[in-house]
């Protein structure tokens, strides 16, 4: 099962791919869009005049097969899951019962005295000369 979702994942991306470029390459008005700059003559040369309508139907059957391999690939995910996560509450209901009722309280340490927390700092005299400024 976890072979076939993998396959349908990758067909799933190289759909993605497709439909990405199919919209770009779509050419909205004759003198703007994505698919001037990759050749908008070379659509209507391959296509035909009505290169649009061609590339439209094209695009509206790779977005059908996005959203039903998006959804294939969900249902069998859930599938492929719903076992798991039943074995799971079962591992967790039987750790919950043997799990005894009381838990045993630790014990407080006591505080370390504040007096080893301190180090003593050095007093800066103010005898000492300041450092000369570097030279440029």
């Amino acid at each position: 099962m976890s072979f076939l979702i993998g396959v349908l994942t990758f067909l799933l991306v190289i759909n993605c791919a497709v439909l990405i470029l199919l919209v770009l390459v779509q050419l909205p008005k004759k003198d703007a869009g994505a698919g001037l700059a990759f050749g908008g003559g070379a659509a209507d040369a391959l296509f035909g005049a009505g290169s649009g309508n061609a590339l439209t139907k094209i695009t509206k059957y790779a977005t059908v097969g996005f959203f039903a391999l998006a959804l294939c690939i969900g249902i069998m995910q859930d599938r492929a899951h719903q076992g798991n996560t039943a074995a799971f509450e079962k591992q967790v209901d039987q750790s919950q019962s043997a799990v005894p009722a009381t838990i045993p309280q630790a014990t407080p340490q006591p505080a370390a005295p504040k007096s080893s927390l301190l180090i003593a700092q050095p007093e800066a005299s103010s005898n000492t000369p300041a450092a000369p400024a570097p030279a440029k």
